[in-house]
């Protein structure tokens, strides 16, 4: 067996039903804790999501909305685009449906974990936050889960840096500019005893100087650059999929037809009928968590630097992001996908959603292509960023609170994603989907056990609230 089956096997093993049943599990049970709150109160998370928390007093390192878009800058990323492309090819239109319901059942996992990661926070006297699953497990469970919360950490700490937050993501965006740029291999350099384009030698530096330059200002800095990189690419990635649906509106309503047939086997001969719904749902779950990091832990981290004094107020604004990016941004990835049938073409990855746009649109090839280039580069640079946060946070707490080890961390850190590029990733997606997954068992287990606390939060809140004595803007 070779290294990659070998990773292959774990992979299977690691995101196979018994974690997708805890994901779900988990995500039900908080919801049913919390009376579904995420459904009911979706308008207020929305409104939080845009105002202003009153009597702050700088309880924090970011603001309420900085640290949610630090959150949403390693949420929204090449998952929203290839991830969904790979889920609809190999598990059908049905995938699509499995997707969007494990986000609904998600928004809860993640509001619990917001909660929690506000509640047990450490602010020391500078104004400085931190927090996590980490803190949560210790402080919440009891110092003898301490063992749990350093297992997180130290898997946080290595998807960081040794796959998820660095090496895929630059790959992407190299892969992305030196495919529309220099797409026949043209203008090439040797570098390392191999050959590579001139735009991916010019790319990995570019990207690699914009990284460090944010990256070294710390929390404050990539949280002012992700509140104004995410919204706007968020924005522009939806109005092109928009656009797609728009010029094929008479399609839509047979789309969804393919979809629900597809989540429940409709078309599927009586005997494959059960393998069909199982394929459609073990892909679109699967890619659905990947996409939107509900359950993982990764989140809770930068939240946990938010300016706020109410851990249930960030837990609504947070849990809207798993709509966002799952409800919003991957349906509408996968509804431009299916209406334009690229599904059924024989591509995969990114060339799906690119051959949606194209045939989809007026836009053709060419500019098709650009468009998704900017936004798969701006969607994977941003995740770096959020993923170094996640990182340096998971090492400060290995460390004692010892910042030598993690100054050695940022730059090593930094230096993954210059050398990115040259590297072959066909193992690394694998080791970082591994290290994504095996965050999540502490985590959830976390969630689970202080789900009583997670209902007692927000029950003191809606009182304090709806009698008047808590200002909500």
């Amino acid at each position: 067996m070779s290294f990659t089956d070998f990773l292959d096997k774990v992979d299977g093993i690691v995101w196979g039903v018994p974690l997708m049943v805890l994901i779900l599990g988990a995500g039900i049970y908080v919801s049913i804790r919390i009376g579904f709150m995420q459904f009911r109160k979706l308008g207020l998370s929305a409104r939080y999501m845009l105002g202003k928390e009153p009597g702050v007093e700088g309880k924090g390192e970011v603001s309420s909305f900085q640290a949610f878009c630090i959150a949403m800058s390693a949420t929204i990323g090449t998952g929203n685009i290839v991830g969904v492309a790979t889920a609809v090819v190999i598990g059908g239109a049905g995938a699509l449906f499995w997707m969007v319901f494990a986000a609904c059942i998600g928004m809860a996992t993640k509001y619990a974990e917001c909660v929690l990661a506000v509640k047990y926070r450490d602010i020391d006297e500078n104004g400085k936050a931190f927090g996590g699953p980490f803190l949560y497990i210790e402080k919440g469970m009891g110092p003898k889960w301490k063992w749990l919360a350093k297992l997180f950490a130290f898997l946080g700490a290595l998807a960081g840096l040794m796959g998820i937050g660095t090496i895929v993501q630059i790959n992407g965006i190299s892969s992305a500019v030196t495919t529309f740029f220099d797409p026949n291999s043209q203008h090439m350099v040797s570098l390392f005893g191999n050959s590579y384009s001139i735009a991916t030698v010019i790319c990995a530096i570019v990207v690699t100087v914009f990284v460090a330059l944010v990256v070294i200002g710390g929390v404050k800095r990539i949280g002012k650059v992700t509140s104004y990189i995410v919204p706007i690419m968020a924005v522009v990635y939806i109005l092109v999929c928009v656009l797609v649906l728009v010029c094929n509106i008479k399609a839509i309503p047979s789309a969804f037809v393919e979809i629900f047939a597809g989540a429940f086997g409709a078309r599927a001969a009586a005997g494959g009928a059960v393998g069909a719904i199982m394929l459609a749902m073990q892909k679109g779950v699967a890619r659905g968590i990947f996409s939107n990091e509900a359950g993982l832990g990764s989140a809770p981290i930068a939240i946990a630097s938010a300016e706020t004094n109410e851990p249930v107020r960030q837990g609504l604004i947070n849990s809207f992001g798993v709509f966002i990016d799952t409800v919003i941004i991957c349906n509408l990835t996968g509804l431009a996908i299916i209406v334009t049938g690229s599904h059924l073409i024989g591509k995969e990855g990114a060339d799906v959603t690119i051959n949606a746009i194209a045939t989809g649109t007026p836009l053709g090839s060419t500019v098709g292509a650009f468009v998704l280039m900017v936004c798969l580069a701006f969607f994977a640079y941003t995740t770096i960023l959020g993923w170094d946060i996640y990182g340096e946070r998971c090492l400060e707490y290995l460390s004692g609170g010892k910042m030598g080890p993690v100054k050695v961390y940022r730059w090593i850190y930094i230096l993954a994603v210059l050398i990115g590029p040259f590297l072959t990733v066909s193992a690394v997606w694998t080791i970082a989907d591994i290290f994504n997954g095996l965050m999540a068992i502490p985590n959830l287990i976390g969630v689970i056990a202080l789900g009583g606390v997670v209902a007692k939060e927000t029950k003191d809140y809606f009182e304090r609230l709806d009698s008047g004595k808590l200002k909500d803007r």
